[in-house]
């Protein structure tokens, strides 16, 4: 005696089966050579298929070019015969401060400084924050009165007229590698770099007002702004954005 099948409510899922490969019949195959399109699961099928193959593929290793060990060029480009042969004998510290994006730029331009200079008198730091836990070393230079900063703030002198005027010749100068709001933000987001005195070289005054005289306009800083009560924004209400912002005033009350 068989078993009775218990019958089906309209509520229930249906079970489907499986979706199943099935083969072409003569007058589909006419139709598709015809011009019409094949169904999207043949095509994704046909696609699949094809992608699988790929991955069978052997992959090619990209090797890199073998660099200079003193500039940091491919040898092919090596700028070392336009170097000086020996390091120039320099009585100033130079303290380079670069921005970690700047380390893997082709035409990064600090290597070169640094070969032609002792080692003793180059001294390269890579990041972005720095303090005094961190770097005592570079926060005990960052407090010595013959320390500048090359830096093209509203405070900065030039630095010829500087060493003319000053009676302390500088031992250290700080120079921030970066694009201009990188240093901006290397500079004021670090209170260390706010303690030497800033100073400017002429040929980057003569950069700004070339770009100036043909069509470059003047932006003001939002620390301008914030000083002279143009700020058009609302103040942060977030403590955190607060404390970021009298940072960036040089503890200015805000």
């Amino acid at each position: 005696m068989e078993p009775q099948k218990e019958a089906g409510t309209p509520g229930d899922p249906v079970a489907r089966p499986p979706a199943t490969s099935r083969s072409q019949t003569p007058n589909e195959e006419e139709r598709w050579e015809g011009g019409t399109a094949p169904p999207a699961a043949v095509l994704g099928e046909e696609d699949g298929a094809s992608a699988d193959g790929l991955w069978e593929l052997p992959v090619e290793r990209a090797e890199r070019r073998p660099e200079c060990s003193r500039c940091s060029r491919p040898q092919k480009v090596c700028l070392c015969p336009f170097l000086p042969l020996h390091p120039l004998h320099i009585s100033t510290h130079l303290y380079v401060i670069q921005h970690p994006a700047e380390e893997s730029k082709v035409l990064r331009t600090v290597p070169l400084l640094a070969a032609c200079l002792p080692q003793d008198k180059c001294k390269v730091k890579i990041g972005r924050r720095f303090s005094e836990e961190r770097d005592p070393e570079l926060s005990a230079v960052c407090r010595r009165s013959g320390t500048l900063i090359l830096y093209p703030g509203d405070e900065a002198a030039n630095l010829e007229e500087f060493i003319l005027d000053s009676p302390v010749y500088p031992t250290t100068i700080i120079i921030i590698d970066g694009t201009w709001s990188q240093a901006k933000d290397i500079f004021y987001k670090n209170s260390l770099f706010r303690l030497p005195k800033q100073t400017l070289l002429r040929p980057l005054q003569a950069l700004c007002s070339f770009q100036l005289q043909h069509g470059a306009q003047i932006r003001l800083s939002k620390e301008y702004l914030l000083k002279n009560g143009l700020y058009p924004k609302p103040m942060p209400k977030n403590k955190r954005k607060l404390r970021k912002m009298e940072l960036l005033m040089n503890s200015v009350k805000i």
